[in-house]
């Protein structure tokens, strides 16, 4: 980088300076953009993300309305609506009750619990009021007969029947069934028989026509069959207090010949032709049902007096339908349409429709957006093809509601943050600007002689932050130009003693290395020593400045020997009781001798004044394949943790006003630098019951 910067032409470097003097301002700028422009993509975001989960939903419950729609049509209650489509029209919903076509080849007239059984799951009971039913229908088999069934229920006290021979049938319970059928009417007047052992309680209904009431010899109509059952218990709401003149449910169902549809039926068959079925008038037959009771004027039951709550109808599976969902019912090979219904959208108008197309431009990822579906339905009479198709407007809609509290939201954002950004261009960049160009403008002034002097922000002081942080700087500034003021002289003090220091010891000990010239003479070691010493602090600043400058020149040197010559000279220097436990083998090492010799030196004088009294310190040696590691270990007091490593540093004691007693703190930092220079390193550790310094030195190959 430097490199590249240097490479820079003089016009292009001013240029890249002057915009650095802006780069607080384009950042706290930029800051305000880029989180403009976050909001605004995790709105888009979410708004994706919605839309993903919206459109996997909508084809979730897609699915599940297709098959609700085509369980609820395999079921007789669906089949009873498909056979009859014209059920949903005004004629079907009005008071007049029709037949329909049921499911069913017949129905089981005379046994109570098929015929409830199969009503109910048809669905074709229609409710009038809460205690009156009435299903009126014909079989889908023109081959089982063309016969109308009706089969109800009401509310009654205890039934009464007719007496057999009485010609007058007003003093009994009975039924009185009329139907109109291509121009003519029929009326059936069925009187309630009870059946022997049955105490009333089950009976039939003997069919006759209307007209044969009051003749001595009427007869029952031949193919009419009609029963009637009661309950034994009351109502709920009459259990109590009645006695026997409470309320029962009835059930009764009945079997009518249609004369006109049995002669049609007649006829085909000696024609050898399929009838036509279900009749094409089915929705003219006009039927009519009454149940009276015993002399009353008014009847229990009447279908025409009540509009009675049509069954499940094609219409009613509009319900399912989502807003837009278009449903098609068709005979299978037909191309009309028997059925259409659409799910209906609700008319409210959109809040921010500006929305859609952007809602509507978001990508997602739909594997299979499936929005048709087509399913077969089999009735015993035909086969129909059901088309339901779907439509995503209905989840975008949700969308775009989801979109509009986004809007409100996202609006909210940039709001606040344009109303930070000019609380912080107003506040604060504008002072900042003013501290930057005081700023420039001292550090062009300050190379100069008297530079902070001419330096002031007393005009930008005040009781906020930035008046607070000017106020700083100004006593800070003042601070620093003391501080320096009186760093540099006693730097020039310092370096001073340390010249005239060196020039008065150097000669006498030039003298001395004369007198003990002898290479065997033990002084001349230390004489050596203490040359070396002179030579690397002489001429510099500070002391740890002259260590960490100083070159060693590595050599060979047998650390065995090394160390048993040091264990055994140590007296001479005050350091008694000094153990040797390592190997006796040479153990070649590459070192500086004398700077090696100044490191034990000075760990041996921490382990001596932290002993023990009376124990002695133990100077081990072990060799691997590369490294060879002293161990000098003392008994006596622990090492702080928060120390093991601080004690390295210059200037660190354990003594108060060290320097006074000698002690300047810079052994151990000498050792670690000489052990660095020297390729190895040295570490403090705590022990059970001392401390040890270990040393690592590279091993010569």
């Amino acid at each position: 980088m430097r490199t590249l910067w240097q490479g820079l032409p003089q016009q292009a470097r001013r240029g890249w300076q002057w915009i650095a003097s802006f780069r607080l301002r384009i950042l706290i700028r930029s800051a305000f953009i880029l989180l403009a422009l976050a909001s605004v993509a995790l709105a888009l975001s979410i708004l994706q993300q919605e839309k993903q989960l919206s459109y996997e939903s909508y084809q979730r419950s897609f699915d599940k309305t297709r098959k609700q729609i085509s369980a609820t049509l395999r079921h007789p209650a669906g089949q009873l609506a498909l056979l009859n489509p014209w059920a949903g029209n005004e004629q079907a919903n009005a008071a007049q009750l029709y037949p329909w076509l049921l499911p069913y080849a017949a129905l089981d007239f005379d046994d109570q619990g098929k015929v409830q059984q199969a009503i109910a799951l048809s669905g074709c009971m229609r409710q009038y009021g809460v205690s009156n039913g009435l299903c009126a229908g014909i079989g889908n088999n023109p081959y089982a007969g063309s016969f109308l069934y009706i089969a109800g229920e009401f509310n009654s006290t205890g039934l009464v029947q007719r007496t057999r021979g009485a010609m007058q049938w007003d003093a009994a319970h009975r039924v009185r069934v009329k139907v109109s059928l291509r121009g003519r009417d029929y009326e059936w007047l069925a009187p309630f028989e009870a059946e022997p052992g049955a105490n009333g309680a089950r009976g039939r209904l003997t069919g006759f026509w209307a007209h044969d009431q009051g003749k001595l010899n009427a007869r029952p109509v031949k193919e009419f069959r009609g029963w009637i059952w009661q309950k034994a218990e009351c109502n709920p709401v009459q259990r109590d207090g009645l006695g026997a003149d409470c309320e029962k449910n009835v059930f009764y169902s009945l079997r009518l010949p249609l004369p006109p549809l049995q002669e049609a039926l007649f006829n085909a068959m000696q024609e050898r032709r399929r009838p036509h079925w279900p009749p094409p008038d089915l929705q003219q037959i006009a039927v009519r049902v009454q149940v009276l009771g015993p002399d009353r004027l008014n009847p229990i039951f009447d279908s025409a007096a009540v509009r009675g709550n049509p069954p499940f109808i094609l219409q009613d599976l509009q319900q399912h339908l989502l807003p837009g969902e278009i449903l098609k019912v068709r005979k299978k090979g037909e191309s009309k349409d028997l059925f259409l219904t659409a799910g209906r959208f609700e008319e409210e108008p959109e809040p921010f429709a500006w929305l859609a197309p952007l809602v509507h431009a978001l990508p997602i990822q739909v594997h299979s957006m499936q929005l048709e579906a087509h399913d077969e339905i089999s009735t015993p009479l035909h086969q129909y093809d059901v088309f339901l198709q779907g439509d995503v407007r209905s989840a975008n809609r949700v969308l775009v509601a989801t979109a509009s509290r986004m809007v409100w939201f996202v609006s909210t954002m940039m709001l606040a943050l344009m109303l930070a950004w000019l609380v912080i261009e107003i506040g604060l960049i504008r002072r900042i600007s003013g501290l930057t160009r005081r700023a420039s403008s001292l550090s062009k002034s300050v190379k100069g002689a008297g530079g902070l002097q001419q330096f002031t922000m007393s005009d930008l002081r005040g009781n906020d932050e930035m008046g607070i942080l000017a106020s700083c700087l100004h006593d800070l500034l003042r601070r620093v130009k003391e501080d320096v003021e009186r760093e540099a002289i006693r730097t020039e003090q310092e370096k001073q003693v340390w010249h005239a220091v060196g020039h008065e010891i150097m000669s006498p000990l030039q003298s001395l290395l004369v007198l003990h010239s002898a290479e065997d003479d033990s002084s001349r070691r230390y004489l050596l020593r203490m040359q070396q010493a002179l030579r690397v602090l002489y001429g510099s600043a500070s002391p740890s400045e002259a260590f960490q400058t100083t070159v060693l020149a590595l050599d060979e040197v047998d650390l065995a020997a090394f160390l048993q010559h040091v264990a055994a000279n140590a007296p001479m220097v005050g350091i008694g009781q000094i153990e040797y436990q390592g190997q006796r083998e040479a153990l070649p090492v590459r070192a500086d001798e004398y700077s090696l010799e100044d490191v034990v030196t000075h760990v041996l004088r921490n382990a001596e004044r932290f002993r023990v009294p009376g124990s002695a310190i133990t100077i081990s040696l072990q060799a691997s394949e590369t490294t060879a590691i002293i161990k000098i270990r003392n008994q006596g007091p622990h090492i702080a943790e928060d120390m093991l490593s601080k004690i390295f540093e210059y200037g660190v004691s354990d003594q108060l006003d060290a320097a006074a007693h000698g002690n300047r703190g810079q052994g151990l930092f000498v050792a670690k630098t000489y052990m660095a220079k020297m390729g190895g390193a040295i570490v403090a550790q705590n022990e059970a019951d001392g401390v040890s310094f270990v040393l690592s030195l590279q091993r010569v190959a």
